[in-house]
């Protein structure tokens, strides 16, 4: 009885420093690798064209090549289009989505698919030298990113398929 009593006391002061270890790692990981990580990334943009030289086409090619600039696992396929175009007082604004999915070979239709949803707003007041002004945003999100000023994350798009086959299985669709 006494050696039971003896190795419970030893495996509970094993647990007990296994979790100050593991508190330990993550206080270190949180207040100095991830700070220093996040530090040195700068977002990444590209050098969009001018108000007088845009057009629909080079709005597509531009969001494509912004979009290659994302960190994004190489098994992400996706297709960019016009939506529609949109004549305001003071701008016109172009809307673009790009459809994000991963197919694979068991299953190269996939069950979701996620969106970002691009707007290039050309300015009728602002000199027609000025880069355009581009937005973005998910269809799961009102947040609206900015190229030179976000960090894309590959989580929001697996966030969006993931949830959509949840709300599938739920919901009992084939």
């Amino acid at each position: 009885m006494d050696e039971e009593n003896e190795n419970a006391a030893i495996e509970k002061v094993a647990h007990t420093i296994v979790k100050k270890v593991i508190h330990a790692a993550q206080e270190y990981y949180l207040n100095n690798v991830q700070k220093e990580e996040e530090a040195e990334y700068t977002a990444r943009n590209i050098q969009w064209t001018t108000c007088e030289s845009f057009t629909v086409e080079r709005g597509l090619q531009q969001i494509e090549e912004y979009i290659s600039t994302w960190e994004l696992h190489k098994s992400w396929l996706h297709c960019s289009e016009f939506l529609w175009e949109e004549d305001l007082q003071n701008s016109k604004k172009y809307h673009y989505r790009v459809l994000w999915s991963i197919p694979t070979r068991r299953k190269p239709i996939p069950l979701a698919t996620a969106s970002t949803y691009f707007v290039i707003e050309i300015s009728k007041i602002k000199p027609v030298t000025l880069p355009v002004e581009v937005f973005f945003f998910l269809e799961s999100s009102r947040l609206i990113h900015r190229p030179e000023q976000c960090r894309f994350r590959e989580k929001w798009l697996k966030d969006i398929i993931e949830n959509k086959i949840i709300l599938r299985e739920r919901l009992k669709l084939p």
